[in-house]
């Protein structure tokens, strides 16, 4: 003996909901994000789960979690990049140095990197970069 479900869409107060038997059930589609919310996301996910549950809990009942740790994500690597830019000019780590001198060029680059990374990595770890109204 199988019973048989009767789905039927009903919409009230813009949400639509599924009739199931008796019971009304919410029909709730998550938003479709396609960026990645790389190293920083990720960081900050960790970060608000361990430090800010209501916060993190908020963003994934609003479906807005995904979006706001890629937008995160993506301030983070342009102010890395932005940083790392100011530090080789005021070094005078350019082309020159890296054509007449590699390895040189190679460990300032990578100093350079560590410290610009270290410098926003608070910022980045608790998202005071990020608009905290998303």
């Amino acid at each position: 003996m199988s019973k048989q479900k009767n789905y039927e869409a009903i919409r009230e107060n813009e949400l639509a909901y599924l009739q199931i038997g008796d019971y009304l059930i919410p029909d709730l589609k998550l938003p479709q994000e396609k960026r990645s919310i790389g190293k920083y996301g990720r960081m900050h996910r960790n970060y608000l789960q361990e430090h800010n549950p209501i916060r993190f809990d908020v963003l994934v009942l609003e479906g807005k979690l995904w979006t706001y740790l890629a937008d995160l994500n993506e301030q983070a690597q342009n102010r890395l990049q932005l940083i790392i830019r100011q530090m080789q000019e005021a070094e005078s780590v350019n082309d020159e140095l890296k054509e007449s001198n590699q390895m040189a060029w190679v460990q300032s680059m990578n100093s350079i990197y560590n410290r610009a990374e270290e410098m926003s990595f608070t910022n980045w770890y608790t998202g005071r970069m990020c608009n905290e109204n998303t």
